[in-house]
């Protein structure tokens, strides 16, 4: 009686402790794969310095040439008014 009672005890006891390992396992394992797609997403959704600089460079001389633009309208519309 008293080892029929032992035994069970055991099995109730690792039967829990190997669902548990298993459960932890299988986390594990999903947030393996989470964190590989993120390591994979990460650059698509950033930009480097370089990249940047290149955009703000393009705006840059697209802005000077409305700059010039205005500047030349300004001094038509002057010179016409002030003859």
């Amino acid at each position: 009686m008293e080892i029929t009672l032992w035994n069970a005890l055991l099995t109730v006891v690792i039967g829990a402790v190997s669902w548990v390992l298993k459960d932890k396992a299988a986390e594990l394992q999903r947030v393996t794969i989470l964190l590989n797609k993120t390591r994979e997403e990460l650059p698509r959704d950033y930009v480097t310095k370089a990249e940047v600089q290149a955009d703000m460079n393009r705006v840059i001389s697209r802005l000077e040439a409305l700059d010039a633009k205005l500047d030349r309208l300004m001094e038509a519309t002057f010179v016409l008014r002030n003859p």
